[in-house]
């Protein structure tokens, strides 16, 4: 941060120490799985520059800010200028700097300030930011049709969804993680400032307590059913994984695509009432897991690979056949697997005496139509959990490989 002034120096907070780098390779590009560790809210920030974006193998920070956006312009310059000033001011804010220079009081008394000034005295706090283009973005405002990716699908409706449109799809998300809230929404707050008069906000969604583990280093989080989620998430360590699974590689798709990912947003409400009157015994067989440790049924511990075949009294599997993690396991779906980075969410109540919560899942895949959709198509169809669950905000989204240090969010794309 060579003669910069950042929020901690400006305010002279102490720093914090600086964490080592950790990388694995996709083809000759280098993977950067370096982090902050992500307890910790005076953490440095976490590099912007690279491959791939961050917010994907980072460890998953402990708040969210998520938020899709409209695109009101019809102009493709516009729309390339835009991606250009939200680079540039996020290349600082997850610096721990304002978002511009001298923004938030600084500039001219009788002019509005550049940057909204929440943030200010406040750290890094490992902010990272995640962009991704919608299905929406490619229709015939932009001359971008003709490089939509094929995975880029309009998600099929799934049985028992109840999609709200308020909540679901968008041209461009942007996907805010840091370790202090306000540090995440202030990075929102201040994109959305931007993009006055050329995006204008559909829907977003705030989380907290993360529901998965990106990093071997991280202990395994609860949702809001209190057990123990993402125990066989896919891990930044584990770079083969990433390869096969999560990254775009050399012909899938369009070549901007290359490095890059496909994230799927849903918002699931969790009927936490009618669960809470459910026996410890039945909510473990429909997890498939233990309360406690997390050991899937009929093992010891949380990472005990879980034995599908087995079978207790009566010659019945001790994993139900409808139980969450048979249905979401890789051996029950042709080896599919995903990288999952959700968060838990309360929004009020529902008018009607119940708290409207439950999981924003994140979920980050080489390619949706083999790997999410038959993922989801299962679980929906069949999974007991179900009953406990309603899908009601959605979104798909395009994220392109990481950014040059002198290029912007999508520059292949408007090339």
């Amino acid at each position: 941060m060579t003669g910069k002034m950042t929020r901690r120096s400006m305010f002279g907070l102490a720093g914090a120490a600086a964490t080592g780098v950790a990388a694995g390779v996709l083809g000759d590009r280098f993977i950067d799985s370096s982090t902050p560790e992500p307890g910790d809210a005076t953490a440095e920030s976490v590099p912007f520059h690279g491959p791939q974006q961050a917010g994907i193998v980072t460890a998953a920070q402990d708040r969210m800010h998520f938020v899709a956006f409209d695109v009101t312009t019809k102009d493709r310059r516009e729309l390339a200028s835009l991606l250009l000033d939200w680079t540039d001011a996020a290349r600082r804010m997850i610096e721990g700097m304002e978002a511009a220079d001298k923004g938030a009081v600084g500039g001219h008394p009788d002019a509005p300030p550049a940057d909204t000034g929440e943030a200010l005295g406040l750290p890094a706090s490992a902010l990272t930011l995640t962009v991704g283009f919608g299905p929406s973005l490619f229709d015939s405002r932009f001359g971008l049709a003709d490089k939509r990716p094929p995975a880029l699908i309009d998600l099929p409706l799934f049985p028992a969804d109840a999609l709200d449109p308020r909540r679901s799809g968008g041209d461009i998300c942007v996907q805010a993680c840091a370790n202090d809230p306000q540090v995440a929404v202030h990075a929102i707050r201040n994109l959305a400032r931007i993009g006055f008069g050329k995006v204008a906000v559909r829907w977003s969604q705030l989380g907290f307590g993360r529901t998965s583990s990106t990093s071997r280093t991280q202990a395994t989080p609860r949702n809001l059913f209190g057990f123990k989620d993402g125990t066989r998430n896919i891990k930044a360590e584990d770079v083969q994984s990433l390869r096969d699974h999560v990254w775009v590689a050399p012909g899938d798709g369009p070549d901007w695509m290359t490095g890059g990912t496909y994230l799927v947003a849903r918002r699931i409400r969790m009927h936490i009432e009618i669960w809470d009157r459910t026996s410890l015994s039945e909510q473990e067989q429909i997890v498939g897991r233990s309360k406690g440790v997390g050991a899937p049924l009929g093992q010891v511990d949380e990472f005990d690979e879980p034995d599908l075949h087995v079978r207790g009294a009566g010659g019945l599997p001790v994993i139900a056949d409808d139980s969450h993690i048979r249905l979401a396991s890789a051996e029950s779906l042709n080896g599919v697997k995903i990288l999952r980075r959700g968060y838990n969410f309360t929004d009020g109540t529902d008018g009607l005496g119940h708290l409207d919560a439950g999981l924003f899942f994140i979920g980050f895949n080489r390619d949706t139509r083999t790997q999410f959709v038959p993922m989801q198509h299962a679980l929906s169809g069949t999974d007991k959990m179900m009953e406990y669950l309603q899908h009601n905000g959605s979104g798909h989204f395009a994220i392109p490989p990481g950014v040059s240090k002198n290029g912007y969010w999508g520059d292949a794309l408007l090339a």
